[in-house]
């Protein structure tokens, strides 16, 4: 078995969009993850991120060092000032990948479940500029929903964010069964199998050392993929 990426985390190269906004802004697309944490590594251009929590809305400023993260239910938005990049670090690797996320869509999309996924899918085929219209609709429908959700914050406080939240919820929640069963085969076994370490060593046996590998990679192949928040590249284990 290929051992998982430490601390079963999964990582991407983020090129951040620098389409512009209808509020002037260039970036991506708002969105919170509903199980995973997520941490960002700037390693090069300049922006901020925009959070919406439990602590109101926030900036903060991103340049090359910057490192922070944020976890489940944080609402965010990347800006591109100048050729913004990060190394993306997230939590439960295949989660995310297994619709962990819920965009900021209006919430007459929200409350749709069958809308909701509709507006958040991008065509699996199709020209790059076809597949770039389509993720910056989406980015631009997201981005109305997180003016309005800021707006509603603003006024409403704490109880706008929880009703966003419980909506966020109900979309993703036909899925839990299926991504309680992806941790268990991953993360969850890779904690174990850490637990079992430590009682060998505990125990005298370091028989797992003599186990040891070396996992080398390379970049998929292709062009970047679009994502949510920029053009994405990732990297596959060798067999």
């Amino acid at each position: 078995m290929t051992p998982l990426f430490p601390g079963g985390t999964s990582i991407s190269d983020l090129a951040v969009y620098d389409w512009e906004c209808a509020d002037g802004l260039r970036g991506g697309t708002p969105h919170l993850h509903t199980a995973s944490t997520e941490a960002y590594v700037v390693t090069a251009g300049r922006g901020e991120v925009h959070t919406l929590s439990a602590a109101g809305f926030a900036r903060d400023r991103l340049e090359a060092g910057t490192v922070l993260w944020f976890s489940p239910g944080t609402i965010h938005r990347l800006v591109n000032e100048d050729g913004l990049r990060l190394v993306v670090i997230m939590q439960n690797a295949g989660l995310p990948e297994a619709g962990d996320a819920v965009l900021t869509f209006p919430a007459d999309v929200l409350r749709d479940r069958d809308a909701y996924l509709a507006a958040a899918a991008l065509p699996a085929q199709g020209s790059e500029d076809e597949r770039a219209t389509a993720a910056r609709a989406r980015r631009d429908l997201a981005i109305t929903g997180f003016r309005q959700l800021v707006e509603d914050v603003e006024e409403r406080g704490g109880q706008a964010l929880a009703d966003f939240h419980r909506l966020a919820a109900a979309i993703v929640r036909p899925r839990v069964a299926s991504w309680k069963e992806l941790w268990n085969e991953t993360v969850a076994t890779e904690t174990e199998r850490t637990k079992s370490q430590l009682d060998a060593i505990a125990g005298g046996d370091p028989a797992h050392l003599g186990q040891a590998t070396v996992v080398r990679t390379t970049p998929r192949p292709g062009l970047r993929a679009f994502g949510m928040c920029g053009r994405l590249r990732t990297w596959a284990p060798l067999p």
